[in-house]
């Protein structure tokens, strides 16, 4: 049961993070999470990346990202006879925000590591990482 505790105090501690750093520069959630997943994991820079690797609904992130888009701060490209995936790029509109997001995480991160020495923090990379690859197994089922 503390596993489970723990994360669900992990994710409220998160949103309470979150929530004002989106309040302050006027975004949704969704629409900060979306600037901070493609300044975080660049490779992964499609509409469709963000669904698969977040499991969030297709409609909410369309709509995000047309609004992200909108005001300037993402762009779409498409690749040479590739009409079908748009490729999103952060626009340097979208810098402080995304610096406010990433200091945010970091101070989390920073916060929920205290007193850990170098290995462990090593080996809590380690173990969500694995947690994350059988996350993703796991929905791999659902598609």
């Amino acid at each position: 049961m503390e596993f489970w505790d723990h994360l669900f105090l992990f994710k409220r501690l998160y949103d309470q993070t979150m929530d004002p750093i989106a309040q302050r520069w006027d975004l949704t959630r969704m629409e900060l999470d979306i600037l901070l997943f493609l300044a975080n994991a660049p490779a992964y820079d499609t509409a469709a990346d963000i669904v698969e690797r977040r499991r969030l609904t297709k409609s909410h992130v369309s709509v995000s990202i047309h609004s992200l888009i909108r005001r300037g701060w993402l762009e779409q490209s498409y690749l040479p006879g590739n009409r079908k995936s748009a490729h999103l790029r952060l626009l340097p509109a979208s810098s402080s925000a995304v610096a406010d997001g990433q200091a945010a995480q970091a101070a989390l991160r920073a916060q929920l590591s205290q007193g850990m020495t170098t290995e462990e923090r090593a080996a809590l990379e380690s173990a969500f990482t694995r947690i994350g690859e059988n996350l993703r197994l796991a929905f791999k089922g659902d598609a």
